[in-house]
């Protein structure tokens, strides 16, 4: 099966192609559902996390309390490093075996990854990128639009992130988001028939 790797900055408008690629019947991946998914209880994870950054990172629920999380992470570089170590390795093994279960009933898959370029952890399961593209101005448009983003919140997140030409020097393929959904969903519609002819060509 081909798996492409989707990427792009925060607020490119990543999880919206995903769905346009899944609706030509692709399969998808998602690494923040994941994330997301083991942030919640039962989660081994969870209890790393309270070994390394306390009590006060649990919220009542038992979940990881992830504004907290996200405050702390974007102001200092070595705690997100030690996320990324409880983290990503757990990731990295449930998108290995959701890609698994997708093999029989798919022709090509993609793998959701944000930080697929800043990691490198993730490119050893992709055979290609595709990078989802917008304006800076964009993104800090949609990223306002996220409840509990301040403006130093969105600074520093973007800078925690590869630039808009960093991405697009690494990537295969590029997806332009500044247009119209109409505009977005051709673009999904030609690389869904380019993956579709190089799994018959493989």
């Amino acid at each position: 099966m081909l798996v492409i790797g989707l990427t792009g900055g925060a607020g490119s408008g990543k999880s919206t192609v995903a769905d346009l690629f899944a609706e030509h019947g692709a399969g998808i991946v998602d690494t923040d559902v994941i994330a997301h998914q083991l942030s919640r209880p039962p989660s081994a994870a969870l209890d790393e996390i309270r070994t390394v950054f306390g009590d006060e990172f649990i919220a009542q629920d038992g979940s990881m309390d992830r504004p907290r999380m996200r405050e702390l992470v974007l102001s200092d570089v070595s705690a997100r490093g030690r996320l990324e170590a409880v983290f990503h390795p757990r990731i990295l093994q449930l998108a290995k075996e959701q890609l698994q279960t997708l093999t029989a009933t798919h022709h090509y898959a993609l793998v959701v990854v944000p930080l697929l370029f800043e990691s490198g952890r993730f490119l050893p399961l992709v055979s290609r990128t595709v990078t989802v593209d917008c304006t800076v101005e964009r993104q800090r448009t949609r990223l306002a639009q996220r409840a509990g983003l301040t403006t130093q919140a969105i600074d520093q997140l973007l800078a925690a992130q590869f630039s808009r030409e960093q991405r697009l020097a690494l990537a295969d393929e590029v997806i332009r988001n500044d247009g119209s959904r109409e505009e977005l969903a051709d673009q999904v519609a030609t690389l869904h028939r380019t993956f579709i002819k190089l799994t018959k060509s493989a």
